[in-house]
C-alpha cells in the first residue's frame, strides 16, 4: 500500500527528512558493508614488504605501457574526481533540513559513504604513481586545485536536489569505471581492469541507496520531489570535476579535454547521460506517481519527454578527433 503524502508546508523539507531518518539508519547495512569485509587498496597493489615487490612493479608498468593515451587521461580525470572527496563530504554535511546529530541517520550515512569512497582515490592514485607514465606533480596540482576550487552543481543545500544529483552521479561513475575496466582488460592490463571493476560495483551500490531515498521521499512529498527533479534536469547534471584544471590553466580548462577523451573512447557519452535519465525515470516510476499538484504534473510531463529530446541533441554532437596533450602524462 502506497504511503500517504505528509501534510507539510509547501517548500518545507524538514518533516520529510525527519521521516527518512530511521529509514536511513535501518537500510544502511543494505547499501554499505562492514569495514572488515570490504576490499582495500592493499589487496590489489604490489606489497613493498615482499621480496617480489620490484618484479611486481615492473609487471604493472609493462601492462600500463599498453594503455591508450586517451584511456590514461580518462583514468587520471576519474582519479582526481575521486580524490576531491573532502569537497563532497563537506557539501553533504551542509544539506539543510537534515538532523546534524552525529549518531543520526544522515550524518552516519555521510561518514560511512565517504569512508567507502575514500578507498577509490587511494587505489587509483597508487596505481598511477607506480605505472611510471604519470607526471605526479602535475597530477597532484590538479587535485589540489579541484579541492580548493570546490564546485557548484546547482543543488544548493536542498536535500531533494542533492539526492537526485547523487543518484545520477553514482550511476555515471559506475558507467565510467566499468567501461575503463573493459578497455583495460582488452589492452592487457588485467590488474587495472579488476581495480576499476570493484570501484564500479561500489558506485552501483551507492546509487541504489540514493535512489531509494528519493523513492521514499516521492511517496510522501511527490510534487516537491518532482519539481526538484525537473529543476535539476533543466539545469543539466554537471560532473563534480567540471572545474578540473591543469597547472597554469583556467578553472575548468582541462575538463572539456577530459570529457572529449571519454567520449572518443565511449567511456561516458551524451547517450549515457540519456540512458541514466531513463533509468531514474523507470526506477522512480515517474509515470505512476500520484498526488501531484498542477506544477508537479507539468514537471512530470517535461521529464517524460526529455529523453527523446536529449537523444536528438546527442546525435548532433561532434567530438574532436585530435588528442589533447595533457601535462599529467609523459610521452
Amino acid at each position: 500500500m502506497q504511503e500517504q503524502p505528509l501534510n507539510i508546508p509547501e517548500g518545507s523539507r524538514k518533516e520529510v527528512m525527519t521521516y527518512l531518518e530511521p529509514f536511513m539508519l535501518n537500510e544502511m547495512s543494505e547499501y554499505l558493508k562492514p569495514v572488515e569485509q570490504m576490499w582495500q587498496p592493499a589487496d590489489f597493489l604490489p606489497d613493498a614488504s615482499r621480496s617480489t615487490f620490484f618484479e611486481e612493479v615492473r609487471d604493472l608498468q609493462e601492462s600500463a605501457k599498453e594503455l591508450p593515451y586517451d584511456l590514461v587521461a580518462v583514468l587520471i580525470g576519474d582519479t582526481i574526481t575521486e580524490e576531491a572527496l573532502p569537497t563532497y563530504e563537506s557539501w553533504l554535511t551542509m544539506v539543510e533540513d537534515v538532523e546534524k546529530n552525529e549518531q543520526g541517520g544522515w550524518m552516519k550515512w555521510v561518514r560511512a559513504w565517504t569512508a567507502e569512497e575514500n578507498r577509490h582515490g587511494d587505489l587509483l592514485n597508487k596505481y598511477l604513481y607506480l605505472s611510471g607514465r604519470i607526471n605526479m606533480r602535475e597530477f597532484e596540482m590538479s587535485t589540489q586545485y579541484l579541492i580548493a576550487d570546490g564546485f557548484d552543481i546547482g543543488t544548493g543545500a536542498d536535500p531533494y536536489r542533492n539526492f537526485i544529483y547523487t543518484s545520477f552521479q553514482e550511476l555515471a561513475t559506475n558507467v565510467s569505471h566499468r567501461r575503463v575496466a573493459g578497455i583495460s582488460k582488452k589492452s592487457g592490463d588485467k590488474l587495472l581492469a579488476k581495480m576499476c571493476g570493484v570501484i564500479a560495483a561500489d558506485e552501483a551500490r551507492h546509487a541504489k541507496a540514493y535512489m531509494s531515498f528519493i523513492s521514499k521521499a516521492l511517496t510522501v512529498d511527490p510534487s516537491e520531489v518532482m519539481l526538484a527533479f525537473e529543476d535539476m534536469m533543466r539545469k543539466k547534471i554537471v560532473m563534480p570535476a567540471h572545474f578540473l584544471r591543469e597547472s597554469g590553466g583556467p578553472q575548468g580548462g582541462a575538463f572539456a579535454h577530459f570529457s572529449d577523451a571519454a567520449q572518443r573512447l565511449d567511456v561516458y557519452t551524451a547517450l549515457d547521460y540519456v540512458d541514466i535519465l531513463k533509468e531514474l525515470i523507470t526506477e522512480w516510476k515517474i509515470d505512476q506517481v500520484s498526488g501531484l499538484n498542477e506544477q508537479g504534473e507539468k514537471a512530470r510531463d517535461y521529464l517524460m519527454k526529455l529523453p527523446d529530446r536529449l537523444t536528438r541533441l546527442a546525435d548532433r554532437i561532434k567530438i574532436p578527433d585530435l588528442q589533447y596533450k595533457f601535462k599529467w602524462i609523459y610521452g
